[in-house]
């Protein structure tokens, strides 16, 4: 009993004569009290353990550890957080359990540290820690300020639903400035963000808001204490209005995929169906619910200009429900000449999009052979010519040929790259008949001319003989064709000279 009774005086002479003594890290004669400042949500560790200079050998195996909690008044006693017996036995206050600790490993290397995992806004306040060993007490005393970043709705927050982030701290000066930085890059007060009373309002969060948000807190007494909240934002991954592009004809795929696993957000709740309202009539399609996944597309197996249009994507997270528009473009190849192509014919290939956003172009290529100048045209289309078309993105073939046949391809581009393509297949009949050269043209009309000429003369010849070698039907009437003839040659004679005699 009198031993007891000797350790015990021994113990609380040293404690006396040791009280306030601090050791912060390894570094000697700093500030008797150190401050550590810790966001709500995350771990903190109040240090305290010996300096090298006191470490000449390993600490003994009977090593006592008692960290205290000064209450937030003067006069509130103090309360045991976690205690570390001789024996190993460890003891920790019910509130605290079993967020705090020590590592056994390190106790005999000195380091007494207390871990706070994770930290609530109620445990700022000073902390001390009382070491015994080898008859010596030795005490830290730490002061765990916690700054609080509160998001309100609470997570998941959904994207365009407004969102409130506040910030503030356990320290009690006076507030004199807030600043928030989004990826640290300073956010100006702007109709999209307003900063109120210590608090963030993003009236209409989008994808990009996600991220790392740092509130700066300035106090009167030039404390400066910053605190970063990674924000998780539920939409949509891609643009906010994506469109797809597809050939006629083809298959498309509508994309509709959460930027997070509703998993991450513990809701196993999912549900999602694509809607369209076209002729006034509304189409559906359910989409079978999935919790393990958070993409949600629709396949189209085979898609024409009636297709088309703006598709309504809806899903459905637990209690919330968020949505957004996807447009199908299609690509179309419409020819001058429906069918087949004649060798020879005048061709215009015209490429149209249903759903234009005024910055595409447009490229032709055939590709059954290598591009070269007269098979390529691009944005206003040049025909195989040189010459500018005016009807937009066109391809004019002023004379198809053989060498024309095959599959052309028109390839729609952004400014992000190639957006679709569509082919046309290009068939060609035999020779069209066309009006010749114009000198071949004379010759052939001259040796038309000529031959009829000839033609006629052998039928006059022919005719001629055929007179001549044929006897007369009719001998009698000839000769008395033969005898009339004379005669009537004497009486006009004779006529003549009554005329004379009786002029005279």
């Amino acid at each position: 009993m009198k031993l007891m009774s000797l350790v015990l005086f021994l113990t609380f002479t040293l404690l006396a004569f040791n009280a306030g003594h601090i050791l912060p890290g390894a570094a000697e004669g700093e500030s008797r009290e150190q401050k550590v400042w810790a966001r709500a949500g995350s771990s903190a560790v109040l240090p305290c353990h010996l300096s090298p200079k006191k470490m000449w050998k390993q600490l003994p195996d009977k090593t006592s550890v008692l960290w205290k909690r000064h209450g937030g008044s003067a006069r509130q006693e103090p309360h045991v957080v976690l205690e570390v017996g001789y024996s190993g036995l460890r003891k920790t206050a019910l509130p605290m359990k079993p967020r705090v600790s020590v590592q056994d490993s390190a106790l005999r290397n000195g380091n007494f540290s207390l871990r706070i995992d994770p930290v609530w806004s109620e445990d700022a306040g000073l902390y001390e820690a009382q070491v015994a060993y080898n008859m010596e007490v030795r005490s830290c005393q730490v002061e765990l300020g916690v700054i609080t970043v509160t998001l309100s709705p609470p997570s998941p927050v959904v994207e365009n639903e407004p969102l409130l982030l506040s910030c503030n701290s356990s320290h009690r000066a006076n507030l004199v400035e807030m600043c928030w930085f989004h990826n640290e890059r300073l956010v100006p007060t702007s109709r999209t963000f307003c900063s109120l009373h210590g608090a963030l309002s993003i009236l209409r969060p989008a994808m990009s808001d996600a991220g790392s948000w740092r509130c700066q807190l300035k106090y009167s007494d030039n404390e400066i204490i910053s605190a970063t909240y990674n924000l998780q934002i539920l939409g949509f991954d891609g643009p906010t209005n994506p469109v797809v592009y597809a050939a006629a004809g083809s298959a498309a795929d509508l994309p509709c995929t959460l930027s997070y696993l509703p998993s991450a957000f513990g809701i196993n709740l999912v549900t999602a169906h694509w809607s369209r309202l076209a002729g006034g009539l509304l189409q559906d399609w359910g989409i079978s619910q999935n919790s393990s996944s958070r993409s949600f597309p629709l396949h189209l197996p085979a898609v024409g200009p009636g297709d088309a249009g703006q598709y309504h994507c809806a899903v459905s997270v637990g209690s919330k429900k968020i949505s957004r528009d996807v447009t199908l473009a299609v690509v179309t190849v419409t020819p001058s000449i429906q069918g087949p192509v004649s060798e020879g014919s005048r061709l215009l290939l015209i490429c149209s999009l249903t759903h234009p956003r005024g910055h595409e172009r447009f490229q032709w290529k055939h590709l059954d052979s290598a591009p070269t100048d007269s098979k390529l045209a691009v944005a206003t289309s040049h025909n195989l010519e040189g010459h500018r078309s005016q009807m937009g993105p066109t391809l004019e073939i002023p004379q198809v040929s053989q060498k024309d046949t095959g599959t052309w391809e028109c390839s729609v581009y952004g400014p992000e790259g190639k957006l679709g393509a569509v082919e046309y297949r290009l068939q060609i009949t035999g020779a069209q008949v066309s009006s010749p050269p114009t000198i071949f043209s004379g010759q052939v009309t001259f040796g038309l001319t000529l031959t009829l000429f000839l033609l006629l003369m052998a039928c006059v010849l022919a005719l001629a003989l055929q007179k001549r070698a044929r006897p007369p039907a009719f001998p009698a009437l000839e000769g008395m064709v033969a005898v009339t003839v004379p005669r009537k040659k004497e009486m006009e004679e004779k006529q003549k000279e009554k005329i004379q005699q009786t002029e005279c």
